[in-house]
């Protein structure tokens, strides 16, 4: 077996990996050609990362002239626990207010806690700015050294 096949993650592994991260590095192809790289929190939509950002931010303007995007999620500090999944993907954009809202509540809860009555005014107010991007994989890179038992 390689090296490449023994560091794969399974579906469920990258599920359950994505569950449990919170930052997304989300890459998008800016108006010169040169990457345009941001973090962002986001949420799995049954199986699938979405995220929110303002409509008129850069990546929604590189994402609304061309839609490929990579995204990255990684973990870990020594060679033995790196962990990471790379998506190359198409992005479709949702502007939905409602849909914006709900999953802009998600987001928030997922990284901040509960929503109360003030919190919920203010991803709503968010809401009313904010678009979402689905991120359709076209192609899925996984590694979890872990799996080697230290061995290199």
């Amino acid at each position: 077996m390689s090296r490449r096949d023994q560091i794969r993650m399974s579906d469920e592994e990258i599920r359950a990996f994505l569950q449990e991260q919170r930052t997304l590095q989300v890459a998008t192809i800016d108006h010169d050609g040169w990457p345009h790289l941001i973090a962002m929190w986001y949420v799995l939509i049954n199986d699938q990362i979405v995220f929110w950002t303002y409509a008129k931010s850069q990546k929604a303007v590189n994402l609304r002239r061309d839609d490929r995007l990579t995204c990255l999620v990684e973990t870990g500090v020594r060679y033995d626990e790196l962990q990471g999944v790379q998506i190359k993907g198409r992005a479709i954009i949702k502007d939905d207010r409602e849909t914006v809202q709900r999953i802009g509540e998600a987001i928030f809860e997922r990284n901040t806690g509960s929503l109360n009555e003030n919190t919920r005014l203010l991803v709503a107010a968010q809401a009313a700015k904010r678009v979402l991007v689905f991120v359709e994989p076209v192609e899925i890179v996984s590694w979890d050294h872990r799996k080697l038992g230290g061995g290199y």
